[in-house]
């Protein structure tokens, strides 16, 4: 069957014409919630520095061509949703911005002792189509956690997702 000749494509595959089809440009829509934790847990990001800090993880993502559309949390942990270009891994953009904070932190708040994040992090992908919910969840952290541990949010967005998970490695 011969497709019709308003298809260059399946022409010139039927003719066996080579020709250039690729894409001059990349574009990427990635979206991703990232939820991470201090060290053990222990309530260290004091109200005060909440808000610089949600800031501040603004700066690092900009500074590395990342978009950080929404930050906050709470005293044990943080949540981040981000656009990532298609040359920043997940992986990357975590050590950027967990790095960058803990050590601006550390600087920033000295007198509030040696400031750390655990180890690993949970990175949940979002529709475009969900960014304003997403952003909303963020935003409500203090309210949401008025009755739910960070444990049992951490939970249910691995199950959410359907990330396996051993319960005896989840946290540390």
């Amino acid at each position: 069957m011969t497709p019709p000749e308003s298809s260059p494509v399946g022409t010139a595959e039927l003719r066996g014409d080579i020709q250039d089809f690729t894409m001059a440009n990349t574009f990427i829509s990635c979206y991703t919630h990232c939820i991470f934790s201090t060290k053990g847990r222990r309530n260290l990001i004091f109200r005060d520095m909440q808000e610089r800090l949600w800031a501040y993880f603004g700066s690092v993502a900009r500074e590395h061509n990342l978009a950080c559309l929404s930050a906050g949390g709470i005293d044990n942990h943080a949540h981040v949703l981000l656009s990532l270009p298609a040359t920043v891994t997940i992986l990357k953009a975590m050590q950027l911005i967990k790095g960058g904070s803990s050590k601006w932190i550390n600087e920033t708040f000295p007198a509030a002792g040696k400031f750390e994040w655990q180890e690993g992090y949970g990175a949940f992908s979002v529709g475009a189509s969900q960014k304003t919910a997403v952003r909303t969840y963020i935003d409500s952290q203090a309210v949401h956690h008025g009755n739910t541990t960070f444990e049992e949010e951490y939970i249910a967005f691995l199950n959410r997702y359907g990330v396996e998970y051993d319960e005896r490695y989840v946290f540390g």
